[in-house]
Parts: C-alpha cells; sequence; structure tokens
C-alpha cells in the first residue's frame, strides 16, 4: 500500500507542475503576450484609396510550422465596410523592433446602418515568416482611432 501512495503522490505533483508551463517564456503562445493599447500612426505613403478601420479591437499572434500569423479584428464606423488588409507601414521595414500594419478597409458603396459592434466587426490576417520575426521584438496594428501593440 506505501508504494500505491508514493506512486499517486509523484502523479499528482507531476500534474500540478504542468500548470506552471502556460506562463513559461519556453511556451510559444506566450513570445508575443497580449496585446495592448497605444498611439495610432495615420500615414499612408502607398496612397491606399481604403479607410482605416474605425477602432482596432484584438491584436493576435498565432504561431504556426515556417511563422506566425497575424491576426487583428476590428470594428467600422458603419456596416457593410469589406476588403479589409493589414497594409505594411514603413514600406515593410521594421523600425526600432516594431513592425508595423495599417489595418484598411473599403467603405460600403451604399448608406448602411451602424447598427450592433457584432455586424460591424471584419477580422484580417497577414502571414509572417520565420526569418521576418526573428528581427521582430513587437507587432503594431493601426486603426484611426487607435493601435494595438503585441510585445515579445
Amino acid at each position: 500500500m506505501p508504494v500505491r501512495l508514493v506512486i499517486l503522490m509523484i502523479l499528482g505533483l507531476s500534474v500540478a507542475g504542468c500548470g506552471a508551463m502556460s506562463e513559461s517564456r519556453l511556451n510559444p503562445a506566450n513570445w508575443f503576450g497580449r496585446s495592448e493599447t497605444t498611439v495610432s500612426d495615420t500615414s499612408n505613403p502607398y496612397q491606399d484609396p481604403r479607410a482605416l478601420i474605425g477602432d482596432v479591437t484584438e491584436l493576435r499572434l498565432e504561431k504556426i510550422p515556417g511563422g506566425a500569423i497575424v491576426r487583428a479584428t476590428g470594428v467600422a464606423t458603419r456596416q457593410g465596410y469589406y476588403d479589409g488588409e493589414l497594409v505594411p507601414a514603413n514600406n515593410g521595414m521594421v523600425v526600432d523592433g516594431v513592425l508595423a500594419f495599417h489595418f484598411r478597409v473599403s467603405p460600403p458603396l451604399t448608406a448602411t446602418r451602424v447598427s450592433t459592434v457584432r455586424s460591424r466587426e471584419i477580422i484580417v490576417g497577414q502571414f509572417l515568416s520565420d526569418q521576418t520575426l526573428a528581427q521582430v521584438r513587437a507587432i503594431q496594428v493601426n486603426g484611426a482611432n487607435n493601435a494595438l501593440v503585441v510585445r515579445r
């Protein structure tokens, strides 16, 4: 009976220790942490005719083999916006360890309602290779009213 008790205690302690892995720097899901709000850069060097999304509400970096996908959620000012894209800022160059994007969308062709926030949400993504991520300490997505940043 003492042998079973010892084995049970060892198993219980080893499973309890797994909870700390979710907060570890070894866990790839924690490499860029949570997003935070910052000041938005609204410059438009390419003269893209699309408007900036009203508010960027969520920014995530999802690790995949060969790189990661930057996924941003934004809320337009009214329904009907389409053709969302993360357009690289600064000619796609990493400046001071920050890779920045503009969240651009095309406006509706006719007048539309404002309605609920959920009906105005737009989700876009952009693949980044491991080579690009090697130079990056933070990823910033700019909207018209705010910007979100994910840092390593």
